[in-house]
């Protein structure tokens, strides 16, 4: 199957599913492709049982390991709905709280990778299904940042006030590149690849968080100023559009991290790119072009995640052992929010009722199950993807269905 016919077929599911979600069952986008997605995998998975020579689940399983979940999301897709994303945070809000969402983002990353491996190696233990502890940092690393794609679709419809949504947006941005980097240091060293050691990590992670910052930053600038010579609507969303494709594929020949790269400069076009080098116009078109570039891609990505039930390991050991990932999970995500939001208490301003939204509202997606899948084949991939999966499903669809309950009651408190 060539690229265009995976990418209409995908396009096509989700339009369909789309619809008669909105149609008939009236669940949030989102959080109704991942579950209409994951319900057609195991339609097929038990129509295969039924029918062993019908072959349905193998055709499925070649779609999708054509598709590649790994590189066309983190490769593709990742660029443009961090852009998109970014482009409608307020960065004067982000900026207040600068503090809270750099030791969120950084050290509660780290945090919680620990305590995830803490927990996921006695949880595995436990089940007889025990994995070296480098094992579990990786997991610990690939599962503990929050997914900006899966916590702005979210936001979008959550009623989350205005200064709790820039410090959520603002964390989850920022912590998947963070992540990214934690993930690809301990796999490496997982993997006997090169020695561990906190000297080159520490290294590493700077050139790589920091410096995606920077080039962000830099290219960002580089449009914002090309945008402001000229008013012309077609060209400048072409300028914006440039910027990510260009900037995503030159940071990583550079080794930097394009995640970060994208946050960066799609905060400076949307805050004051939209400001001072757009007229009015040109603001509608670029505006509603990223809109629509950003819902056409959450539907396939949210697809592809509910899809991928299919190659995880639905036996009962690892199905249990994804069960206990998700309080483990929640247990390290309230440790890693709680020490900063204590520690920053007296420095920075807090939303009454913050840290609730902000544990509850931490939602894992594409990303960790992209990461996952990346992992070299083998029991080890089994155990980590499974209990992967159980999570990132938990996460959208619980999670992300009662969150803006969970806001309004917040609010409602304040008053």
């Amino acid at each position: 199957m060539s690229p265009f016919d995976a990418a209409a077929a995908l396009v096509v599911m989700a339009a369909l599913l789309g619809y008669l979600n909105h149609r008939f069952i009236g669940l949030q986008q989102t959080i109704g492709l991942t579950v209409m997605g994951a319900l057609a995998s195991l339609a097929v998975v038990g129509a295969d049982a039924l029918v062993p020579g019908a072959g349905l689940g193998r055709a499925v399983r070649e779609f999708l390991a054509g598709i590649d979940f790994h590189d066309a999301l983190l490769n593709g897709m990742l660029s443009f709905l961090l852009f998109a994303g970014a482009l409608h945070v307020d960065l004067g809000s982000l900026l207040k709280r600068k503090a809270a969402v750099f030791v969120m983002a950084t050290a509660g990353v780290l945090l919680s990778t620990v305590i995830v491996a803490a927990g996921f190696k006695l949880a595995s233990g436990l089940l007889g299904l025990e994995l070296p502890f480098v094992w579990c940092l990786v997991f610990g690393a690939l599962i503990s940042p929050t997914d900006p794609v899966a916590v702005l679709g979210i936001l979008k419809t959550a009623k989350v006030p205005p200064s709790l949504e820039a410090k959520v947006a603002g964390e989850s941005l920022f912590n998947d590149g963070v992540g990214v980097v934690v993930f690809s240091i301990l796999l490496a060293a997982a993997l006997g690849a090169e020695e561990f050691s906190l000297a080159h990590a520490a290294e590493l992670f700077a050139v790589e968080a920091l410096g995606g910052a920077l080039f962000g930053l830099v290219v960002g600038w580089i449009v914002y100023r090309a945008m402001k010579a000229i008013d012309e609507h077609n060209l400048e969303v072409l300028l914006t559009l440039a910027l990510v494709m260009g900037g995503y594929a030159l940071a990583q020949q550079i080794h930097v991290s394009g995640p970060v790269a994208m946050a960066v400069a799609g905060l400076l076009i949307g805050n004051h790119g939209t400001r001072f080098a757009m007229s009015e116009r040109t603001r509608e078109h670029v505006t509603r072009f990223w809109s629509l570039l950003d819902e056409v891609l959450n539907a396939v990505l949210f697809l592809l995640i509910g899809l991928e039930v299919i190659a995880i390991a639905l036996d009962a050991g690892h199905l249990l052992l994804g069960a206990l990932a998700i309080a483990i999970v929640l247990a390290a995500r309230a440790a890693a929010v709680g020490l900063p939001l204590a520690l920053l208490s007296r420095l920075t301003p807090f939303t009454r009722g913050a840290y609730p939204i902000l544990v509850w509202g931490g939602l894992r997606g594409g990303i960790s199950i992209a990461l996952a899948l990346s992992l070299p084949e083998g029991a080890i991939k089994a155990t980590v993807l499974t209990a992967t999966y159980v999570v990132v499903v938990f996460s959208v669809v619980v999670q992300g269905a009662t969150v803006g309950l969970l806001a309004k009651r917040v609010v409602a408190g304040a008053e």
